[in-house]
């Protein structure tokens, strides 16, 4: 019996395969496609865009320079890092085709940042991205097999029996990241819920006679949306036809050539097509993410509109934030509770981002109405405030879980604190443990993790900029789990640790 069978290869998958065997785990990945490689993974459809927060997991876990060679980018960490204020942010994201200006962004209005490698997003592939998790799960023991279609289950107290065609695979876990259409959602029984679609969108790579009569990046029209990438011929688009375009079928030439032309204005035309998929703003959730010993994870429990480019790494925090927690039920020392804290905390975020995305797709709506509001959010993104809400939700930056504590700091990812020996944080999180953090030097959690090391460290180093706080605990996740202020009074931290790293530390 495994301890936990996954239900998926893509990155949401591999990185939860990562997490687990990074603690110990048996992990096994079923996942349905025979190969890995496919141009729908590979430069220019497979481009995605990684926010600073998914960075900062790569970061963390020491696999952000082999992301970066893989995605053709170059090496973080330039920049003056030792400065005590965080640059303002250079990339930036848009609301419905309306792109933000970096320059408008108030900094100091961001919660919390600090210089850091990673303030920024990493435009990379799928292919990229896979390629790194699934070198970094064969390193921990994970094993993948592929051509594996999961077509049945059964679970009971004690596990899941997984069928995949003629065999079967036992677990004490079964964790479904098999996308927008899984079958685990479905064998299992969760309630998936949401609202129906506005448009259809398509993606294609084509050879276009006169590419010069669409413009570059985002344009809003009247009768929809296009967006025209740098490689030429790489072509997206939303017609707002209320999602009424059959998606078994492959759009021919013809159609999409008259749905660019509507939703361009103009009189372009296609000279053939490589590829093309189809999507809509189709906006649904699982009303929970576990349903006994069968969990969801990325776009198994939520799907949405790609508008904003939230569906990746909206995963990446449901694996990040789940690992741990399976990894601590699986070798007994998680609480009850523990587990079930992850639809708490990550529900309201999927909810979150279905919610920013139909907001984005009510914007662009072709009538009257739609088009009164876009020039009221033209508006807004034209001021300095409004820029700065709409980047804050777009990259995660205002993210905070209720953790039921009243300090600032409690419930956020934590700040890439820089040490005065040189060090930063994310040296000390590679292992997957928490961090019991001292940033004075009064040593006053010495001792407090003494005879559990196995799960929690601890490091005292006075910080650059310490931001108020004289001590931390800090997640597997990177998340904020107790602080402490300069004055010191640390007796939450005993039962912070309790509460997330069950009665092993006390």
């Amino acid at each position: 019996m495994h301890d936990v069978v996954i239900a998926g290869a893509g990155p949401v998958g591999l990185l939860l395969a990562c997490e687990l065997g990074l603690a110990g785990c048996d992990v096994l990945v079923l996942e349905k496609e025979p190969e890995t490689g496919t141009p729908w993974k590979a430069l220019p459809l497979g481009m995605r865009g990684l926010s600073a927060a998914s960075v900062e997991v790569f970061l963390r876990r020491g696999m952000l320079q082999p992301l970066l060679s893989a995605s053709g980018a170059h090496s973080y960490g330039s920049g003056d890092t030792e400065a005590q204020v965080a640059p303002a942010p250079r990339s930036v994201s848009h609301f419905a085709g309306m792109m933000l200006n970096p320059a408008d962004i108030d900094s100091d209005a961001l919660p919390y940042r600090l210089p850091s490698p990673v303030l920024e997003g990493v435009m990379t592939s799928l292919e990229a991205v896979e390629t790194v998790l699934a070198g970094r799960a064969a390193e921990v023991g994970v094993e993948i097999r592929r051509g594996r279609q999961v077509t049945g289950l059964r679970q009971d107290a004690e596990g899941v029996l997984v069928q995949a065609g003629e065999d079967e695979y036992a677990a004490r876990w079964l964790v479904g990241c098999d996308g927008g259409r899984s079958t685990v959602r479905g064998l299992a029984g969760f309630e998936f819920t949401g609202t129906q679609p506005l448009f259809t969108g398509y993606t294609m790579l084509a050879t276009v006679a006169d590419p010069d009569k669409l413009k570059p990046g985002f344009t809003l029209t009247p009768t929809g949306m296009y967006l025209q990438m740098p490689t030429p011929g790489h072509i997206g688009m939303l017609d707002c036809d209320g999602g009424t375009f059959d998606r078994s079928q492959q759009p021919p030439l013809e159609h999409l050539q008259t749905v660019l032309r509507r939703v361009s204005g103009t009189d372009v035309t296609l000279r053939d097509v490589q590829f093309v998929s189809t999507f809509t703003d189709r906006a649904m959730q699982t009303t929970s993410y576990r349903q006994g010993r069968v969990l969801l994870a990325g776009d198994a429990a939520h799907i949405h509109s790609p508008l904003g480019a939230q569906g990746l790494n909206t995963g990446i925090g449901d694996a990040i934030n789940l690992g741990w927690k399976l990894a601590a039920t699986v070798h007994g020392y998680a609480h009850d509770g523990l587990l079930d804290s992850y639809t708490q905390e990550r529900h309201p975020i999927g909810a979150h981002i279905l919610d920013w995305t139909r907001a984005q797709s009510a914007v662009m709506k072709p009538d009257a109405h739609a088009q009164a509001i876009q020039a009221l959010v033209r508006d807004l993104l034209g001021t300095r405030d409004g820029t700065t809400y709409v980047y804050s939700r777009t990259s995660g930056a205002s993210h905070r879980y209720d953790l039921g504590s009243t300090h600032p700091l409690v419930g956020r990812n934590a700040p890439e604190f820089r040490f005065t020996d040189g060090t930063w944080l994310s040296d000390f999180m590679q292992d997957g443990r928490g961090i019991a953090l001292d940033l004075t030097t009064d040593q006053r959690l010495a001792g407090a993790t003494a005879g559990r090391e196995d799960l929690i460290r601890h490091v005292s180093k006075p910080a650059m900029n310490e931001l108020g706080c004289g001590a931390l605990l800090v997640r597997p996740d990177g998340v904020i789990a107790w602080a402490d202020g300069l004055d010191p009074d640390h007796a939450g931290f005993e039962l912070a640790a309790a509460r997330w790293f069950g009665t092993a530390v006390v």
